[in-house]
């Protein structure tokens, strides 16, 4: 997993709340066990028309947006089902951290172990950062995951909580394998110590 120490970049403002994980990525785009390729069907019911045209007012196809790798968004972000491709797809479009009032536990919880930051911020923050964003390309969000800090690109700073284990793993990037990995001394210690002690296992 990539680590996130810091990011600057275009943010796209997406004010709708209660977005749920098949608005982020539609069940008929969960067959793949990969995490790579689902970018393209990223909020696919939005971006497109039936003719598999893009929609020009969704704001992941505005010029502006399409390099896009901070999501400012509605509170109660990623409810619905568990499924961890929501993650998979937001990751593989390119964005890396997202900022909301609230997120669905699960999702939250998903976003960490896919090398996402999502942010949590008092509805009356996002609602500046969210103009920020409305700025178009030329405003660019600044994040500092070991100070834990937004910057608007007016550099106003905003100061989020994060649970020092999570933080942990995203800087080091570390999901449950590359946790699991850092054990791996003790693990084979623990494997010829048992040997000895029961060869006939």
């Amino acid at each position: 997993m990539d680590k996130f120490e810091t990011l600057t970049g275009i943010a796209a403002p997406m004010p709708l709340i209660n977005v749920d994980t098949d608005m982020i990525i539609p069940k008929q785009f969960l067959k793949t066990i990969k995490r790579s390729g689902l970018g393209v069907n990223l909020f696919d019911e939005m971006r497109y028309d039936d003719d598999r045209n893009e929609i020009p007012g969704f704001v992941l196809n505005k010029p502006q947006y399409r390099e896009a790798e901070i999501l400012v968004a509605g509170d109660n972000f990623g409810c619905g089902s568990s499924r961890e491709h929501a993650p998979w797809a937001i990751k593989d479009f390119g964005i890396r951290c997202v900022i909301a009032p609230s997120y669905a536990d699960i999702f939250y919880n998903n976003c960490f172990k896919n090398g996402i930051l999502p942010i949590v911020l008092p509805q009356e923050q996002v609602d500046v950062l969210m103009k920020d964003a409305e700025k178009g390309a030329n405003a660019r969000m600044s994040i500092d995951l070991e100070a834990q800090t937004v910057t608007t690109s007016d550099g106003e700073v905003f100061n989020f909580e994060l649970d020092s284990f999570k933080k942990h793993c995203l800087m080091n990037g570390l999901d449950d394998i590359g946790l699991t990995l850092e054990k791996s001394a003790s693990v084979a210690a623990f494997e010829a110590q048992a040997s000895a002690a029961r060869p006939w296992v």
